[in-house]
């Protein structure tokens, strides 16, 4: 029988051992080679898997990367492949489905970054152009579809946008699975940015995603000690697109890189849900705390915090999408806060002892950012959190703290 590996669960059988590790290492080395031996069976067109024998040049193929990516696959029900950073998974997507328009609101403003880079490389009668998510699509359209969304963790409907943008072969099944209402058949694809929702959390693919991208410096790395990009295709053959791809584009994960995303993988059935139990309660927590000043809540001082975003919080929309239904394996565990003065929103992230003042997300230790020292076009009163595995009443005992130091600067 196979390990268990289905919807809102994830297999720690296939993260120890979904990778076929062989030989008599428990842990595997790290390979520094940049070339390897040429041998009777060596593959040099070949995608480079678990035989070390087809393995002809590092920018190729490598052993450690290999059987990252061969994990990465099981787990999120696809075809994965990695890449030296976030951003170069983002770029190379956009080489990979070269849209007439890409859709996008919101989110992280390193693949916007990308998309700009990208599209600056464009010949002028191309005409590549940026559009809402909101806007009609047409075909050729790439909507690129960010949820939860960085940095608010507020989520968004992928099956709404999926049968939006859906190609018109899909249409009977997207009729059958959704109803006429929502079917736009017009030909474009849907990359999901899953980076806030890794598995177990929620799986695009169920719900109509074409491909997947994961910065794997966060909750894949989880150690905040590596840089990794993956993209997640439905197919071998289009995984073997991109491989070509990444052979001459050069962004090939670093060997000690993917070593480390693969001791990280091992733990990642114990890790984000974890992380997604206490960011959810520490979210509702906070929600609480919204009351005026004066007043208190469970030590909080009153007139501090004015909002707070979690997925668990959303409720139903007017569409009838209710996070719960996509998030099947619990909430983000990355979420924001909005504090009611600047000044308190610059100064909570060093008035704590257990959450570090840092950028990034997703790592076992809780990160809290003022964010828009790292975004300038995000409101100056937002706080990011990125909750980690420590213990909740910890980090609620922290916060609390926190917020009675910066409630009372003065006025």
């Amino acid at each position: 029988m196979p390990p268990r590996n289905t919807p809102g669960q994830l297999s720690g059988t296939i993260l120890v051992h979904g990778d076929h590790a062989t030989g008599i290492e428990v842990a595997p080395s790290i390979s520094v080679t940049s070339t390897f031996r040429a041998g009777p069976n060596c593959d040099p067109d070949g995608i480079g898997a678990m035989n070390p024998n087809r393995h002809v040049y590092s920018r190729y193929s490598q052993t450690i990367y290999s059987r990252v990516e061969e994990i990465l696959s099981k787990v999120n029900h696809g075809h994965a492949i990695t890449y030296t950073s976030g951003i170069a998974a983002a770029f190379s997507a956009l080489v990979h489905y070269k849209p007439k328009r890409i859709a996008i609101s919101g989110g992280y403003l390193g693949c916007h970054g990308a998309i700009d880079i990208y599209l600056r490389g464009r010949l002028d009668d191309q005409n590549t152009s940026i559009i809402g998510l909101d806007d009609d699509f047409q075909e050729g359209d790439l909507c690129w579809l960010e949820t939860p969304l960085n940095p608010t963790g507020e989520s968004r409907d992928i099956k709404y946008y999926a049968d939006k943008v859906r190609d018109p072969h899909q249409l009977v099944r997207a009729l059958a699975y959704s109803g006429p209402s929502q079917i736009h058949a017009v030909g474009g694809k849907l990359l999901v940015d899953s980076t806030f929702g890794p598995p177990p959390l929620q799986y695009p693919f169920n719900l109509g995603a074409d491909c997947i991208f994961h910065s794997g410096t966060k909750y894949f790395g989880g150690h905040s000690d590596l840089l990794s990009g993956v993209l997640i295709v439905q197919t071998a053959e289009e995984r073997e697109k991109l491989w070509h791809d990444r052979v001459y584009m050069g962004n090939t994960m670093g060997s000690l890189e993917a070593w480390l995303l693969l001791r990280s993988l091992r733990t990642m059935h114990l890790r984000i849900p974890r992380q997604s139990s206490s960011a959810t309660e520490l979210a509702q927590w906070l929600s609480k705390a919204i009351v005026p000043r004066g007043k208190e809540f469970d030590g909080i001082p009153g007139g501090v915090i004015t909002k707070v975003w979690h997925s668990s919080l959303q409720g139903t929309d007017s569409r009838g999408f209710n996070p719960a239904s996509q998030m099947v394996g619990g909430y983000n565990a990355t979420f924001s806060i909005l504090l009611s003065k600047v000044e308190y929103a610059d100064a909570l992230p060093h008035s704590l002892e257990y959450f570090i003042a840092a950028t990034s997300l997703g790592g076992v230790e809780s990160l809290i950012e003022h964010r828009v020292r790292a975004d300038p076009k995000e409101d100056p009163f937002l706080v990011r959190l990125s909750i980690g595995v420590e213990e909740v009443e910890d980090l609620k005992d922290d916060l609390r703290k926190g917020l009675q130091i910066v409630a009372e600067l003065p006025a």
